[in-house]
């Protein structure tokens, strides 16, 4: 398959390996920059769930992307990652289950939280185009709005796509296209179409894209 964009450097211990949680690897994430993304379009290797969990929040750059992401995979896991806080592994071991269903837990349980973990932990290694360095120095992790500090820009979508009953793909989009210093106008825009039909939301999002100078060829993110 063709790539309409250039794959990150992938060192050898990587190979064939997911750069959002290291679990094995055979699909690309395609993030296509914006006027606001402060490095250019990249390709990612993603696994198949990562892949579908990039799509729905590309946001501002790549880094807020894997933010949204970890966050996304602590809540589909979340009952997988409560196992190492309700038991330790000496405990499961010498715990008394005795029935087939409770055995089965036994013995897997442990296994399911250790993958849950370590698919959050993961960090990626850095990201670098034929040799150069993509600096991240300049990535917040954090986002403040309103005197309100978030942990990331996706804990702040979810907050308002919540709170305001937000079409969370369109603000996203939007979002994606103004970048985060204009999270005030994503929220505005988000609640006055939010009665509106899909079709009027994507002839919206490719507006602005169109007045940021980044028209949209391929569709919206929604």
């Amino acid at each position: 398959m063709t790539q309409s964009v250039a794959i990150i450097d992938v060192p050898f211990k990587y190979r064939h390996t997911c750069w959002f949680c290291n679990e094995p690897s055979n699909y690309v994430f395609e993030y296509h920059a914006t006027a606001h993304t402060p490095h250019s379009s990249l390709g990612i290797p993603a696994c198949k769930e990562c892949l579908k969990l990039a799509k729905k929040s590309p946001l501002t750059s790549i880094w807020d992307c894997q933010m949204a992401v970890k966050d996304e995979l602590m809540r589909i896991y979340a009952k997988h990652l409560a196992i190492g806080v309700n038991w330790t592994e000496q405990e499961l071991i010498d715990s008394e289950f005795s029935c087939k269903v409770f055995e089965g837990f036994k013995k897997s349980a442990w296994m399911m939280y250790l993958i849950a973990r370590d698919r959050v932990n993961a960090t990626g290694w850095p990201l670098s185009l034929d040799g150069v360095e993509i600096d991240q120095d300049s990535f917040v992790v954090g986002f403040e709005f309103d005197g309100v500090k978030y942990s990331s820009l996706a804990k702040a979508v979810t907050h308002y796509s919540q709170t305001l009953g937000l079409d969370r793909h369109f603000f996203e989009a939007i979002l994606s296209q103004v970048g985060r210093q204009r999270f005030g106008y994503a929220v505005r825009i988000s609640r006055i179409n939010i009665a509106s039909p899909k079709r009027v939301k994507q002839e919206v999002v490719k507006d602005i894209a169109f007045e940021q100078g980044s028209p949209l060829t391929d569709g919206t993110w929604f």
